[in-house]
């Protein structure tokens, strides 16, 4: 294979491959004490997307799971020390992708010069990219104020297999809560 068929062919793969990562962003309240927190209930946000039932289920039992590995447990009472609820967006991206073969005009590749004319094609495709989003917001029960929230992208595609998906929420819900809670930087 000719080096700049395989030049085309790394890029268009790695392209490919960043197109398909997460990507995971949190804020948080700096003044707020995460260590106060030990318990945390489900609540509604009003207004907000929701999955199918499935999907929730899923999003769910992996938020349950990694906070649970927190410390923090999950209750149905009132006096939970955090409510936290989510909320989910899929929409749809198009990527473009182009890829050329052989060099055209100009100067050659290799020791010598190679001029006159050469043959070039150019390739294009779009391709639909999926993009689920997921949104974890935690309040403090008591002040009734958003004291954390995540973000993750490209979390949720309905046309994945069911358990390609389930998988791509485990990851994202991994990588959401890894820095959960977070720590306070000295000054």
């Amino acid at each position: 294979m000719k080096l700049p068929a395989i030049l085309a062919f790394a890029l268009l793969l790695g392209s490919a491959t960043a197109a398909a990562a997460q990507d995971v962003r949190y804020n948080f309240d700096s003044s707020e004490d995460f260590s106060r927190f030990k318990t945390y209930k489900w609540v509604d946000l009003k207004g907000s997307d929701h999955p199918n039932e499935i999907t929730e289920k899923q999003i769910r039992q992996a938020i349950d799971t990694q906070l649970a590995a927190k410390g923090l447990q999950k209750t149905d009472a009132d006096s939970a020390d955090l409510y936290i609820g989510m909320q989910t967006a899929v929409g749809t991206e198009k990527q473009f992708n182009t890829y050329s073969t052989g060099w055209g005009y100009g100067p050659g590749w290799g020791g010598g010069w190679y001029g006159g004319m050469g043959s070039t094609s150019t390739t294009g495709s779009t391709t639909t990219i999926y993009v689920g989003q997921l949104v974890l917001d935690m309040y403090d029960s008591a002040k009734k104020d958003l004291v954390w929230r995540g973000t993750a992208s490209k979390t949720i595609d309905p046309k994945a297999k069911p358990d390609k998906q389930e998988k791509n929420i485990n990851k994202a819900v991994t990588k959401l809560l890894k820095n959960y809670p977070p720590v306070k930087k000295e000054k």
